[in-house]
């Protein structure tokens, strides 16, 4: 074989190889930079966000995604509401 093709076909091996590292590092970066977002724990912008129930319960108007996911959490545990917390304030300046 002649050393210009060798030539060649190593050249081409070696580029194809260092252009498919740099894409796949790319591609890592791009996803863990996906993966920090995407997980709703993870999210800053979870907090800011409007619950996705709010056009349709009542009771989810004015929480936001993250309140809305540990709503329940909260009723199990009975941390009480705004509604309930006025109550209990009213209770107490009525003793």
């Amino acid at each position: 074989m002649k050393t210009s093709t060798l030539s060649l076909i190593v050249g081409s091996i070696a580029g194809g190889a260092v252009l498919a590292s740099r894409m796949y590092k790319k591609k890592q970066t791009e996803k863990s930079e996906a993966d920090k977002d995407t997980h709703w724990r993870a999210s800053e912008k979870i907090d800011d966000i409007e619950s996705v129930y709010a056009e349709d319960d009542q009771e989810e108007k004015g929480l936001t995604q993250f309140d809305s996911a540990h709503r329940n959490d909260w009723i199990a545990n009975r941390i009480p509401d705004e509604q309930a917390r006025k109550e209990l304030e009213e209770l107490k300046n009525n003793q």
